[in-house]
């Protein structure tokens, strides 16, 4: 996966006067100072002598880079990539760079659209942030809306490999892998639940995708759906499942066997039951907070996404509707830094605050520990040593 070189990058950088936030758990370094150069953090301390550019970030709190691992470039805006003039380009990238994230994991795309929109921000032509991709996803049979209701939704009508049997899962799995993609998505079932991929199926996409080193996410839209993409060995469930209730202790015990970890994608349920009574999204949205308060209780990994594309890039409803379902704040913390860069970051020094740490830094104004929302009320966003975002 290509990094942003960052050209603009042209001195060094110190951030003063905020409350430093090393990584998750840890106390934060009360009017501390932050100095980067090239591209790196340097020294995280008592504020000192320097010739660097300074970032005033008094009153503010101080994190590394927030990542939003479930985003989706199928919007039309991103169609034809590579010819969007840059200027306009980096307008629409700053949508996340203004909400504090460095890196994006997009989770089913059109790949060689994807790829030129990544190579475009590596290239430093335009700023914004690191973008891995698991490309198109891998679908049951008429899965997928027809392209006319796509275009009305706003969406590129992107082909998505329908895969039926192992041999099917593993020749499209291997096709994606040779192309260049960080991860692989499985849509587990149709919507409507006419039709799924098999266990058998699930199992020969994992194996063929582990044995390159990528990561499998899956889409889940019943409890059995996360029940057989646990057991077929995925990585990553990218929703919650609100149209069951409470998930069963056999599905925790699954997870942890896996190591698997859990997008919500909470405020998603909102958005697309906006038609819908009241009634309805009430029960819904209590079954997604009662899944994700289990999930957390069993001490399992959680990881921060808000499907934007699906939705728009405004994080704050999704974190306070986390914070409603009872995760706490190191917790959110952790699934925003270390959890993706543990899971994804393939050795690259990232989600912490420390010396020799890729400077990827998200500053926001106040004190979120008071009010979590303030993790969307972002004053600067510095990727690689540069400022994305003032």
């Amino acid at each position: 996966m290509d990094e942003p070189k960052n050209a603009g990058v042209t001195q060094p950088l110190l951030l003063t006067g905020g409350a430093v936030y090393t990584r998750p758990g840890e106390p934060p370094l009360r009017d501390a100072a932050v100095l980067i150069d090239g591209g790196e953090i340097v020294s995280v301390g008592p504020p000192a002598h320097s010739n660097a550019h300074v970032l005033d970030c008094t009153g503010c709190s101080i994190f590394a880079g927030f990542w939003n691992c479930h985003v989706h470039f199928f919007e039309r805006k991103w169609a034809n990539a590579a010819e969007i003039p840059a200027e306009e380009l980096a307008a629409q990238l700053q949508e996340f760079a203004r909400f504090g994230f460095t890196s994006v994991f997009d989770l089913s795309s059109d790949l060689r659209n994807t790829k030129a929109l990544r190579e475009r921000i590596a290239s430093g032509e335009v700023p914004g942030p690191t973008i891995r991709t698991a490309g198109e996803g891998l679908v049951p049979p008429e899965a997928m809306p027809a392209d006319a209701v796509l275009r009305v939704l706003g969406m590129m009508p992107a082909p998505m490999p329908v895969v039926q049997t192992p041999d099917e899962a593993r020749d499209a799995c291997g096709k994606l892998v040779a192309a260049g993609v960080d991860a692989v998505k499985l849509f587990a079932s149709s919507n409507s639940g006419a039709s799924l991929l098999s266990e058998e199926v699930m199992r020969a996409v994992c194996e063929t995708a582990h044995a390159a080193g990528k990561p499998v996410f899956v889409h889940p839209n019943t409890e059995d759906d996360v029940m057989r993409a646990l057991r077929a060995g995925v990585d990553i469930i990218a929703h919650t499942t609100p149209r069951a209730s409470a998930w069963k202790e056999e599905l925790f015990g699954l997870a942890r066997e896996r190591k698997a970890a859990l997008i919500p994608t909470l405020r998603v349920w909102h958005e697309l039951l906006r038609h819908d009574r009241r009634s309805l999204q009430g029960q819904m949205t209590a079954n997604a907070l009662g899944q994700l308060r289990a999930w957390q209780q069993a001490g399992l990994t959680l990881l921060f996404g808000t499907d934007a594309g699906a939705v728009d890039e405004n994080p704050a409803e999704e974190y306070a509707l986390t914070a409603q379902a009872g995760v706490p704040f190191h917790a959110i913390l952790a699934s925003l830094t270390t959890g993706p860069a543990k899971r994804f970051a393939r050795g690259e020094a990232l989600g912490e605050i420390a010396p020799g740490f890729r400077a990827d830094i998200t500053v926001v104004n106040g004190d979120p520990t008071e009010d979590l929302v303030r993790l969307a009320d972002v004053r600067y966003t510095v990727a690689g040593g540069a400022v994305l975002y003032r």
